[in-house]
């Protein structure tokens, strides 16, 4: 008599049935989320508010965005400038604001990092985690065109070959020329760190100082509309002279 496999005699027993859709209310399997090149990178705040980080480099500097335009890096801890607002603006790809100055980060044809006052298409940068948890943050439009050797493979593949440029700081705090860099340099990978307390009291001096700003404006154009109806009424009441 031949035996039947255990396993195989249970499935036959209670077959597998499809997995129904999740109904209102209940709480479903999380589905795994990869990245663009599908390589199984996670982006949890995609949809979500914009993330809050300082994005410290390998080289030991936070990067930090100037209100005047200036980027490059800093070994403080608490630092103003180095507090950045990340925000996905597709699956992978990522959009970083200095907070206190309120300037994007951007990388132009040349291969520079500059801050611009309005986001465009130089802002956007394609996000991968790597190990150890830092990540690489690469332009999402300029690249340099690779060559390969000749028979190295179809001709499909020699003209859609590109080198990344990324955002780098390099060991003195500067920033690096995105044709020099590699995704496997140090100056290349950063870890984003969650604020401090003393970074939360900063964000929270800030937002209570355009709150009274906003507070006084909105006041100011207030009463100046007090104001001029006032002389409208004032001048609606004068009798005109013999």
């Amino acid at each position: 008599m031949l035996m039947i496999p255990l396993l195989v005699l249970l499935s036959l027993l209670d077959p597998v049935t499809p997995r129904a859709r999740c109904a209102p209310g209940q709480a479903c399997e999380p589905r795994q989320r990869r990245d663009a090149g599908g390589r199984g990178g996670v982006y949890e705040h995609l949809g979500g508010a914009p993330r809050r980080r300082k994005l410290y480099c390998a080289t030991k500097y936070h990067l930090q965005i100037h209100s005047n335009g200036k980027i490059d890096g800093s070994l403080e801890e608490n630092n103003q400038f180095s507090i950045m607002e990340i925000t996905a603006v597709d699956v992978g790809v990522v959009a970083i604001k200095g907070l206190f100055s309120g300037r994007y980060l951007a990388m132009n044809g040349q291969g520079r990092l500059y801050a611009s006052e309005v986001f465009n298409q130089e802002c956007e940068f394609v996000e991968r985690i790597h190990e150890l948890g830092y990540n690489t943050y690469a332009s999402r439009h300029h690249s340099t065109e690779q060559p390969l050797p000749p028979g190295g493979g179809s001709s499909r593949r020699r003209a859609s070959a590109k080198r990344q440029w990324y955002v780098s700081i390099n060991g003195k705090g500067r920033p690096r020329r995105g044709f020099k860099t590699r995704s496997t340099d140090k100056a290349s990978l950063f870890l984003p760190r969650v604020l401090g307390n003393k970074d939360h009291e900063m964000v929270r001096r800030l937002r209570d100082s355009q709150s009274a700003q906003h507070h006084t404006h909105h006041n100011g154009r207030r009463g100046d509309r007090r104001r001029r109806r006032h002389r409208a009424r004032k001048g609606r009441g004068r009798t005109p002279e013999d």
